[in-house]
């Protein structure tokens, strides 16, 4: 008899412990399913049991509510339905686990706060909450705001109304700049109160906005034409298209091509004109070859003051096909490695946005350390053949027409490594988003081109004695006194 008791308090205690264990386990799968899941952030204005009645929060309950708000969520590409009558469908979204956050959004300095009501009925603003736990807003502003969109976008990239409706005049604001819930509206009418932080409104006048919009584009036209004229100089002058003044020309049009790229991206409230990714890639990625062809140029003045015979067999066509493969294969092997690591390996990729245009992706901090990367290895191999250099030419005690010639070359390598060394960090410097920051970077941007245009031409005399020879202006013909090496020979053999 006790023998059976015990058999049957064993059984009742592997029976709990069963129970126990399962629900342990299924205690663990519903932390999975849910508590294990990334939850999305969305800020509620009032307490979890209040909602908003004429500007205070009030519980659900002295509203005669039933329902305090919870969020619906939308998928980012869902229609828009109340644009000028016309419904379109709208894509189920995936509902995300979500984690209500309470009270008011904090509103930075250059900020302001707004209260907006969407009402479902008909108005002319809209609410969606949206599944990654952004807070849309679609403005209406217009009667026909399918017209109004065609003639913001363009009828050519425009298929359908619809088309026209999803891409609404609207804005996203992410968690942190908003916070949402449910109001009652006049006339007992139930919808969304949303109070958003916008940016305050920026004066033509202002100094920041002219700085960055008149300043910076006026600045980045000078630099061009500084860049261009170099560029001209030492491509239409035969007497200057040997293998250093072909790896200048190269080197000024990769910076024109920086120039350009960096002075499309200035105005990014015109967002549909450009794609910033391409743009930004142009941009570094064109600094990146400049640098290289810089490198180019130093390895050149180095290898000739070590080589024995300088009395070199190849000619400069042939070596300067040979040194601009290197610097393509380079500037390729760089540039496709950084984007591929943007496009696969990039956690956070900025985006440039704005209110009338789709926010468009940018090349993120990863892509840009390689290139940055690779830009400091060039300047740091520049600065070995630099010091290299100088203790060759030290110990060298007799000099021929080429050493002589080749000694001004290395004093322009020098002078130009030093002016985009120093825009190099300031451009690397401006990514930092400061303004101080941002202004230097401005100014010292057009100081560089205008730097490299003192140097490469006006700073030579044999390019000014050449310049105006051909011109027939600013030299005298009497007077050849102080000239590099060469010139007096180059005058004659010209021809003038």
């Amino acid at each position: 008899m006790r023998l059976a008791q015990v058999l049957q308090v064993l059984a009742l205690l592997a029976a709990a412990s069963a129970r126990d264990n399962q629900a342990a386990a299924g205690a663990r799968v519903d932390y999975d399913r849910t508590d294990g899941e990334e939850r999305v952030k969305v800020a509620k204005c009032c307490e979890e049991a209040e909602l908003f009645v004429d500007g205070f929060c009030v519980p659900v309950k002295e509203a005669n509510q039933s329902q305090p708000w919870r969020p619906e969520f939308e998928s980012e590409d869902a229609f828009y339905p109340g644009l000028s009558g016309h419904a379109a469908a709208r894509p189920e979204a995936q509902q995300p686990s979500y984690e209500l956050k309470f009270g008011q959004p904090p509103c930075r300095s250059n900020q302001m706060a707004w209260d907006v009501y969407s009402d479902p009925s008909g108005g002319s603003d809209t609410l969606v909450m949206l599944a990654s736990g952004k807070l849309r807003h679609y403005v209406s502003d217009q009667a026909d705001e399918v017209q109004k969109a065609k003639e913001l976008y363009g009828t050519d990239y425009m298929d359908s109304d619809d088309d026209v409706q999803a891409r609404a005049i609207h804005y996203d604001y992410p968690y942190g700049h908003y916070c949402a819930d449910k109001a009652i509206l006049p006339n007992n009418k139930v919808g969304t109160y949303a109070k958003i932080c916008v940016p305050q409104p920026v004066k033509w006048a202002n100094a920041d906005n002219l700085i960055r919009k008149a300043v910076d584009p006026a600045f980045h036209a000078v630099a061009i034409v500084s860049y261009l004229t170099v560029a001209i100089v030492y491509f239409v002058l035969p007497q200057l298209r040997d293998l250093v003044g072909n790896i200048i020309t190269s080197m000024t049009l990769c910076l024109i091509v920086n120039q350009c790229a960096s002075l499309t991206t200035i105005f990014t409230e015109f967002g549909n004109h450009i794609n910033f990714l391409v743009a930004d890639s142009l941009m570094f990625i064109s600094q990146v070859a400049a640098f290289f062809w810089l490198n180019a140029l130093g390895y050149y003045v180095w290898y000739t003051f070590r080589s024995r015979n300088v009395f070199l067999r190849s000619s400069d066509g042939r070596k300067y096909c040979c040194y601009s493969t290197c610097v393509w294969c380079a500037t390729v092997a760089i540039a496709v490695t950084a984007i591929f690591a943007h496009l696969t390996l990039e956690t956070n990729v900025p985006k440039v946005g704005g209110v009338a245009f789709t926010a468009q992706e940018t090349i993120g901090w990863l892509g840009l350390s390689m290139l940055f990367t690779s830009v400091g290895f060039t300047i740091i191999i520049d600065l070995c053949y630099v010091f290299t250099t100088i203790n060759k030419i030290k110990r060298i005690r007799t000099y021929g027409r080429i050493h002589h010639k080749m000694k001004y070359s290395f004093r322009m390598f020098i002078l130009i490594f030093g002016i985009m060394s120093l825009g190099w960090i300031s451009t690397l410097l401006s990514m930092l988003k400061y303004d101080g920051l941002v202004y230097c970077h401005i100014v010292v941007n057009v100081i560089q081109a205008l730097s490299i245009l003192y140097v490469c031409v006006f700073g030579q005399k044999r390019v000014t004695f050449l310049l105006g020879k051909t011109c027939n202006c600013c030299i005298s013909s009497d007077n050849s006194e102080g000239l590099d090496w060469g010139e007096e020979m180059t005058a004659i053999n010209a021809g003038y």
